[in-house]
């Protein structure tokens, strides 16, 4: 066994099929098919079952998932280690992060990093739940994760860094159904159709709770692509709740976005492995850190106890 066969494996679970996997490694299908069945016969068990073009993992495979990532992860983090003693000249951060706050906070936090080391690169991976990118994460999918949760972001299989918060607002058309720059209150919303995303998301969670207060709203639309949400709300169809991570780019598309009251607001936050982690990743969590000390709205959270057991790693400054 070695990496390579690890990473294949990985890139077969993670694309979903042999074709897909050697087309983003680059690799002709039958190569690494071959890999595969090397690993299959080192390991003694069968990690797919072939079932005409897909690939359906065994238990074997669901048990190897884990192991894998940890061992190509460690093989990254050593690499970038030993790259890294001399200055970050290279590298690769991998975020998880929900299509909201990758519009804001973590456009901006990349900005900031990337001009501070301009030679990392950074990968974000669309997760659509606190769930999902918790889980994305934990599993090592990705280094680090962007979560927006209603609730304090607890500690759990995971290290929290908060970061700010996020209000809800109300998307309409230019000519909706509410006075330009009026807050508008939730017993307002009755009788007024809205569109939502997928269950397990901040913005669903705030309509559903509207309707459990008694809020006679309708939902008419359901949609797992927040890109269609503020085609929708400008055609007509209906209004949104959504983060306030949206309102620039709504205003400029021609939407009103109205405050909602009473406030009520999402808790963004990065989360970490528990694992060591790469030095491009530890520099992208101090660089999240600055930026939120450097925000003037920015007030600590008393809500939130640091991780005692989180030490940054710096063997990698030291050559160790």
């Amino acid at each position: 066994m070695d990496v390579r066969q690890l990473e294949y494996f990985l890139a077969v679970v993670d694309h979903g099929g042999f074709n897909r996997a050697a087309a983003a490694l680059y690799l002709s299908q039958p190569s690494l098919s071959q890999a595969i069945r090397a690993l299959e016969r080192d390991l003694g068990s069968d990690l797919f079952h072939r079932i005409g073009r897909r690939a359906v993992l065994t238990d074997a495979g669901t048990a190897l998932i884990g192991p894998a990532r940890e061992a190509v992860r460690s093989l990254q983090l050593a690499r970038a280690s030993v790259e890294s003693v001399h200055g970050l000249r290279g590298g690769q951060v991998d975020i998880a992060a929900p299509p909201s706050q990758a519009v804001e906070p973590l456009a901006g936090l990349i900005d900031r990093f990337a001009r501070a080391h301009p030679a990392v690169s950074v990968r974000v991976q669309a997760a659509f739940t606190p769930r999902d990118v918790t889980e994305m994460v934990r599993t090592g999918v990705c280094e680090l994760g962007l979560l927006a949760s209603p609730d304090p972001v607890p500690q759990g299989d995971v290290r929290t860094y908060p970061l700010s918060e996020q209000r809800f607002v109300l998307l309409t058309p230019p000519d909706g159904p509410f006075r330009p720059g009026a807050p508008v209150r939730h017993e307002q919303l009755s009788g007024h159709r809205l569109i939502v995303g997928q269950k397990g998301t901040g913005m669903r969670r705030y309509v559903d709770d509207l309707v459990a207060e008694g809020v006679a709203l309708t939902v008419v639309v359901e949609t797992e692509h927040r890109v269609s949400i503020l085609p929708l709300v400008l055609r007509g169809v209906g209004l949104a709740v959504v983060a306030d991570a949206w309102r620039g780019l709504a205003e400029r598309a021609g939407a009103l976005v109205l405050d909602l009251e009473p406030s009520t607001s999402l808790h963004i936050a990065l989360v970490s492995r528990r694992a060591p982690l790469t030095p491009a990743a530890e520099a992208f969590i101090s660089t999240a850190g600055e930026s939120r000390r450097a925000d003037p709205s920015h007030r600590p959270d008393p809500s939130h106890r640091p991780d005692p057991s989180h030490r940054p790693d710096t063997s990698h400054r030291a050559g160790l």
